[in-house]
């Protein structure tokens, strides 16, 4: 970046003040984002790998004893080297900022930096002291002018926060390392707590979270990654097993100000919760007959039971939110009587309509035709989609997909198929979904794409399918299929289901309702802070974002419920610090694969103990048992609780 004039980043050394030195090129490795927020340059950064300076005005030694200062309100207290090491070295600094440094204090404190750095039991106490090493080494003028002229730092303007590279690849920003460490301490309902400060759905998120946090656990770069998702997962089956209730604290009705909920899908009850718990009255409307919306009729039973969704939603209830089922907005209710009874609408509609694949004869609604959302609708509602039909060929590549071959086996399908168009290496799909039926013995057709359907008296009796080869990347990033001419065959089937892409159901707004939808077909919501066109009416989940991940949903939901709360208390609605946070991290980047942290590895991740293939693609019960007590404490014990802290000085 070229405004930079001073770099230490991720070893990646850069002086600005030498710029004739030879090979002085401008750092590669940072990207740091000009702005905190509108109108706050970001004049420099310290941090876990180092310092970036872009304005000399900016004092280094103030900003050293501010950081040490965070450094030592932050530490745990769990080893000596941190919680004795950290307040010494920011009080030696903090004499030096004041004019009040003695000549020794720079090595004393190089010296102590380095043993709270070699000697501390977590990142913590191994980071912090990067950057002030950083600057005693770059800027080691600085100091001795502070001392020896006595003078005052000039004081700067800071922001600092923890972050975790499993917290900042987290959509629902969960405290992970805390939630974890306290499974190691076997306090399982602090545990449960702290991850229901992010989400109300712990149990479902521990079984069908898609686990971002664990492509970026630093215990990867050791061994194997922690099974964060399963860790989750197991303080809340804990609860449900020794039949504890958590303390729902909140929901005071402050002020008697409603808020509408559309729909009660993950996003939806997330919202919900969370406005009920700062006081608010809310109501949620529902069209189906039960809670949950995808997660409980787009799921089936053996990766995610209704049980378990039915007992958080029991919790969101208990929280004092109202939920009304078989409500369809539109036809019992309209959306503008809804709005007018209510101080505040939250749209959170999910995506349970079916994209069209586009090839010939599926508009004719041929017996057997059926979409994948429709085919686990009725699955899940305990209905067998078509009896007649014994062979199935699912189209696509994502977990809907996945989930609709395999409970096609569940409903005694024999001959069960999934055509995609690329690879198994682009598959969309969860690689752990993927094994698990390709263990079931569902058989995978790759690199052919579904040209036409065809029929016999109104019926389905196979799928005309052509080969594909893989061309040039698309904007998806993986390589675009392509396909070979003359390569078509067929393939006998009496069910045929796509599952391709989802698309959301608008019917329930009306023009005169006057909310925007995007060029993309959604609700054109601000992506900070969930607004729509329309005053006090705010949407996110699937309804924006088209068809996404669950723990999405719920982050979103909750963060929807802040902005509310903003909005109905007369304050600015905009992106919180903690947002603004997440954003520049994210751009900055937490975890770096490539880092060697000289720690004795060995120790496997757990893995969750499973039914055999066999017997598993036969039934509908949960196929996975959670883990035992003693598995999990081990397994939380792999943590190496990788906080980082960032402080940035603003213009």
């Amino acid at each position: 970046m070229t405004d930079i004039i001073f770099s230490s980043w991720q070893n990646e050394r850069f002086d600005g003040r030498e710029a004739a030195a030879p090979d002085n090129r401008p750092p590669v490795n940072v990207k740091l984002a000009a702005e905190f927020g509108p109108g706050e340059p970001i004049k420099a950064l310290m941090g876990w790998d180092g310092i970036v300076l872009r304005d000399d005005d900016v004092d280094i030694v103030d900003m050293c004893a501010k950081y040490a200062e965070a450094v030592q309100q932050e530490s745990c207290g769990k080893c000596f080297p941190c919680r004795v090491g950290t307040r010494i070295v920011a009080d030696w600094l903090k004499k030096i900022a004041a004019g009040e440094g003695k000549e020794a204090y720079p090595e004393k404190i190089r010296d102590l930096s380095l043993s709270i750095r070699d000697g501390s039991k977590c990142s913590i106490g191994q980071t912090g002291m990067n950057p002030i090493l950083h600057a005693l080494q770059y800027f080691p003028q600085a100091f001795a002018a502070a001392i020896t002229e006595q003078k005052k730092a000039k004081e700067g303007r800071y922001r600092y926060s923890v972050t975790a590279p499993c917290i900042s690849v987290c959509p629902s920003s969960l405290d992970i390392p805390r939630y974890v460490e306290e499974i190691s301490e076997q306090r399982f309902a602090e545990s449960l707590a702290t991850i229901r400060q992010g989400v109300c759905m712990a149990g479902t998120l521990g079984r069908v979270c898609i686990r971002p946090c664990e492509s970026n656990c630093r215990r990867a770069n050791i061994d194997e990654a922690i099974s964060i998702k399963w860790l989750k997962r197991y303080v809340a089956d804990y609860e449900i097993e020794k039949n504890r209730h958590p303390e729902i604290r909140g929901h005071q009705h402050k002020d008697s100000k409603k808020v509408a909920v559309i729909g009660a899908g993950p996003a939806g009850l997330s919202c919900a919760y969370y406005l009920s718990l700062m006081g608010y009255r809310v109501t949620i409307f529902e069209k189906l007959p039960e809670p949950g919306g995808m997660a409980a009729v787009g799921i089936p039973d053996y990766r995610l039971p209704r049980a378990i969704i039915r007992s958080e939603v029991e919790i969101v209830k208990k929280a004092g939110v109202e939920i009304r089922y078989g409500v369809e907005i539109g036809k019992e209710i309209k959306f503008a009587d809804i709005r007018k009874d209510h101080d505040a609408v939250f749209i959170g509609v999910g995506a349970q309509g079916s994209s069209p694949m586009g090839v010939e004869g599926e508009e004719k609604n041929y017996r057997g035709f059926i979409s994948g959302v429709q085919y686990l609708l009725d699955i899940n509602l305990g209905r067998d989609p078509y009896p007649e039909g014994k062979k199935v060929v699912v189209v696509g590549g994502g977990n809907v997909a996945i989930d609709c071959v395999r409970s096609s086996f569940r409903i005694g399908k024999p001959d069960v198929n999934l055509v995609y168009r690329r690879s198994k290496a682009e598959m969309p799909a969860d690689p752990v979904e993927i094994k698990d039926a390709e263990d079931e013995k569902v058989n995978f057709h790759y690199l052919c794409n579904p040209t036409k359907i065809l029929e016999k008296n109104g019926k389905v009796i196979g799928v005309e399918c052509l080969r594909m080869e893989l061309g040039e990347p698309d904007q998806s990033g993986r390589r675009r299929p392509v396909p070979v001419p003359g390569s078509e065959f067929i393939i006998e089937t009496d069910i045929l289901i796509p599952a391709i892409g989802q698309k959301v159901d608008y019917s329930f707004l009306e023009e005169t309702d006057g909310i925007k939808l995007s060029k993309w077909k959604t609700v054109d919501s601000d992506g900070e802070t969930f607004a729509t066109s329309q005053a006090g009416v705010f949407a996110s989940g699937d309804c924006v974002t088209g068809p996404d991940v669950l723990v999405r949903a719920t982050g979103n939901g909750k963060r929807a419920a802040e902005k509310i709360d903003l909005f109905l208390t007369g304050n600015k609605v905009e992106a919180s610090i903690d947002e603004k946070f997440r954003t520049l991290f994210s751009t900055l980047g937490v975890y770096d694969k490539k880092e060697q942290l000289g720690v004795i590895g060995g120790l496997k991740r757990a893995h969750l103990p499973m039914l055999d293939p066999e017997e598993r693609k036969l039934t509908f019960e949960e196929v996975e048992a959670g883990f035992s007590t003693p598995v999990a404490l081990g397994e939380a014990a792999r943590c190496l609780r990788c906080y980082r802290i960032g402080m940035i000085a603003l213009g």
